[in-house]
This record gives C-alpha cells, structure tokens and sequence, in this order.
C-alpha cells in the first residue's frame, strides 16, 4: 500500500495536526500543525517541517535554536487525520526552552506547577518577543 502527503485528510484550512514524540521515552514533546507540503519536506528530508498558524508560513523545527528534530518514523491514525512523528530530539523541543511544550501541570485546584528546568534562554535564541 501506498500513500502520498496530499491523500491525507486535512482540516477546510488544509492543515493536519502533528503529535511530536520522543522515539526512545515516548514523551510528548508538542503538538504542531503540517499542510502537505509540510508533510511532504519532513519525509524528504528526514527533519520536522511544520505550517505556523500565527505567521502563515513554514517552520523547520531547529532553524533558529539548533534544537532539530530527526524523524524516526511518521504514523498516521485510521481516519488519516492526525499524524504522529516519532523523533529523536536535539535539545529542546518548547519556544520556552523546556525539553518537552507539555512542561505545566495542572492540579484540581487550579494550580500549576513546572516540569523541568528550561535547556535554553528564549530571549537569547529568539530576541524578545
């Protein structure tokens, strides 16, 4: 069986939500969003590719922070809606500069508390926002 990028279902705005997986630990490390173009770049190239919503273009994970994601494997689910890319993480995966974007935990009283240390300073990869 084979099927290409473009035979996926995507939502009206042509996008496919990505699961992001640590490969060896199975943590989550973020949710992004792919079109078919983007889909197709991360196979070419073996790196994640991803659509930004809020700047409406490209984005290859790493090209600002070094933090690259390797893809070992991309699964899709059965409705062929939702992806899930299996990677090997360089650094952080989080604009915040945490491991995984999953890094608050919410408590039935409301409270957050923070999951790890930060790998990198934002301001310092990204400049102020």
């Amino acid at each position: 069986m084979r099927i290409k990028p473009e035979e996926l279902k995507y939502s009206q705005d042509g996008l496919i939500p990505a699961i992001v997986q640590d490969a060896k630990t199975k943590e989550v490390l973020m949710l992004a969003y792919m079109n078919s173009e983007a889909v197709a770049k991360t196979l070419a190239t073996g790196e994640t590719w991803f659509w930004s919503r809020s700047r409406q273009k490209f984005w290859h994970k790493g090209e600002s922070s070094g933090n690259v994601q390797k893809v070992k494997e991309v699964l899709y689910d059965c409705d062929r809606d939702t992806l899930l890319v299996l990677v090997e993480q360089k650094g952080a995966a989080c604009h915040e500069g945490y491991y995984s974007c999953f890094h608050y935990a919410l408590a039935p009283d409301g409270e957050v508390t923070v999951i790890g240390e930060p790998l990198f300073d934002p301001e310092k990869v990204y400049g102020k926002s």
